[in-house]
């Protein structure tokens, strides 16, 4: 598996494993494009992991807000779950997280999402606290989270 910057490429796959995945924050492909070419008031960075003949495995979506980051979505192929794919992922985060001498990450998850709560736990975000009736379809709080750096 191979974690890397994504790219114009990569656009399509990333909104085929966005559909397959309820949970996920949902981007309509201009957003992807915005994102990848760095036209955003914000900065972002995308990350894709691939499989062995180049197939998109999942994909983490992050914005940098000095002197934190914010995982903003995370996604994984349902064919790659629990095959280390988030992980790696993570990892790429929180080593950009440190090259950027950031002080923290943080990130709200479903309540109901207790598979992401239990990677965010092992990788060692600690819970935040909550936001009431945060999404929608279905309606759900949301559970903060975040890993100090320093």
């Amino acid at each position: 598996m191979k974690i890397r910057k994504a790219t114009f490429d990569d656009i399509a796959g990333m909104l085929e494993l966005d559909r397959e995945s309820p949970a996920a924050g949902h981007w309509s492909a201009q957003q992807y494009r915005e994102l990848i070419a760095g036209e955003q008031p914000v900065s972002r960075m995308a990350w894709v992991a691939t499989a062995a003949k180049a197939e998109l495995a999942g994909f983490l979506v992050a914005k940098h807000l000095v002197p934190e980051w914010e995982l903003e979505n995370i996604v994984v192929a349902p064919s790659a779950r629990r095959t280390g794919v988030a992980t790696r992922l993570l990892e790429a985060l929180l080593s950009a997280a440190r090259v950027t001498h950031s002080e923290a990450v943080f990130l709200e998850v479903r309540e109901s999402n207790s598979a992401a709560q239990a990677l965010y736990q092992k990788i060692g975000f600690r819970g935040a606290g909550r936001r009431k009736s945060y999404y929608s379809n279905p309606l759900e709080d949301a559970v903060l989270y975040t890993l100090a750096l320093r």
